[in-house]
């Protein structure tokens, strides 16, 4: 099974490509313009963020960047398209043979791309007597388009990259989880025959979805010695099939030329100054490695926050990583949220210090944890006060002795008599002192009186 994708994910920003139009018009037909609908005499201006948006996430996929690109039209006649084509970029990629890794597996990264959006087709009324409206708010939004080479090798696959790539470009580019179900896929199948299209799939859920059934309906051709034609499908998620749409266009189709209202754009010196922070699934991978911990668990800390994965990185140089990562992982992201609204150098210290103090054996876990929710809900001041007060230990076991004196009689001749002290205290105290420091103690109190 071979599966390339085609995925188009809309930039996050305030206009549109080509006009001053909002993005985020809700009423529909309310946020057009003569450039967006594409009436005589308008003419395009090139939003310049989302160049840079593009560009950035071009280096991020590792592709070759050139000096220069320019548009190109594609020409096609559709009623969501208004100037009956659509301004994209055909020989003039912002970055090309790139690659991204999933499970240790390299994707290839054919091309990435910059295009405007077509309108959007409503179809309402009942089966047989549907009308169909368009609102052209969407007509002109700017989309990046990702297209893989064909080495995904599953549906499975397929929905594994879809989401650790949109993971990714929500900390280059700023999109949201939300903007999953905004984001649209053409997958192509092939099933050791003719590669099949699947065209506008909505969501990871439904990317698996198309892909499984289209595989299936292949293989059962292949197995009836039927031929698989090359032809363009659409996924119908309520029926959860694929379904004929068109026989696939070839490139010649389009009628591809330059964009004559605009000119080239210089994006190499552009993408040399650029720094690209350190992303989320390529901060787990390091982390990994450097730690010798399970990537499973260091992708889960920085899916969570980042700020949490900086918090680990600040354990582990103070204690060993594992210790770090049963705390990170444990009381410290079960109090998260709060300690998050609250975090800053001196509850970073202060984590710090109790995890240290834990890995040494100087307080049991019930009294870390308990320091920890202390800490989440602003009961513990800075300098952790909150831990157990001063002379508190001595002060019980010398009540507790004073109250039952035979003990020290006892323990002359039976040290286990002691027992009764421990857990006395032990119970008393719910966890703010390790065993091995009551025991001292115990013992320390009990010869002084003999």
């Amino acid at each position: 099974m071979m599966i390339g994708l085609e995925v188009h994910v809309q930039l996050p920003t305030r206009s549109k490509l080509f006009c001053s139009c909002s993005t985020s018009a809700e009423e529909p037909n309310s946020s057009i313009c003569p450039t967006c609908l594409g009436f005589p005499g308008s003419r395009p201006s090139l939003n310049r963020r989302a160049l840079e948006m593009g560009v950035e996430i071009a280096r991020f996929l590792d592709c070759k960047i050139p000096e220069e690109v320019w548009f190109s039209r594609k020409t096609y006649f559709y009623p969501d398209l208004p100037k009956n084509f659509q301004i994209t970029q055909y020989d003039s990629a912002l970055g090309t043979d790139g690659c991204f890794i999933v499970n240790d597996k390299s994707i290839g990264i054919w091309r990435a791309h910059l295009e405007e959006d077509p309108g959007r087709i409503k179809r309402v009324g009942k089966s047989g007597e549907e009308v169909s409206l368009i609102d052209y708010n969407r007509s002109g939004i700017p989309l990046v388009e990702i297209v893989t080479a064909p080495d995904l090798s599953s549906p499975e696959e397929a929905r594994t990259f879809l989401q650790e790539l949109l993971v990714e470009l929500r900390h280059i580019i700023g999109t949201t989880a939300g903007d999953e179900q905004s984001v649209r896929v053409d997958a192509n199948i092939s099933m050791d025959g003719e590669r099949v299209e699947v065209k506008n799939i909505q969501g990871l859920r439904n990317l698996e979805k198309a892909l499984k059934f289209e595989a299936s309906r292949q293989f059962k051709m292949h197995e009836a010695g039927m031929k698989v034609v090359r032809e363009t499908r659409r996924y119908d998620e309520e029926r959860k099939v694929t379904m004929s749409s068109r026989e696939k266009e070839t490139e010649e189709d389009y009628g591809y030329i330059g964009e004559p209202d605009l000119g080239t754009f210089s994006v190499g010196a552009m993408a040399r100054s650029m720094s690209t922070a350190e992303t989320p699934l390529r901060r787990a991978q390091r982390m990994a490695g450097h730690y010798a911990l399970d990537f499973g668990k260091m992708r889960q800390i920085v899916l969570t926050s980042m700020p949490l994965a900086d918090l680990f990185e600040l354990l582990a140089q103070r204690v060993e990583p594992e210790i770090a990562l049963a705390w990170t992982l444990g009381p410290i992201s079960a109090n998260w949220s709060a300690l998050l609204s609250r975090l800053d150098d001196q509850v970073k210290e202060d984590l710090a210090s109790i995890v240290v103090l834990i890995a040494n054996r100087e307080i049991t876990d019930s009294e870390a944890r308990r320091r920890i929710g202390a800490l989440a809900s602003g009961e513990c001041p800075s300098d952790l006060s909150c831990a157990v007060e001063d002379g508190l230990l001595d002060s019980i076991i010398s009540t507790y002795i004073d109250e039952h004196p035979q003990v020290v009689k006892d323990y002359a001749s039976n040290p286990k008599s002691a027992n009764s002290v421990i857990g006395h205290v032990m119970k008393v105290a719910k966890g703010k002192y390790n065993s091995q420091e009551v025991v001292e103690a115990v013992k320390k109190e009990i010869e002084k009186r003999n």
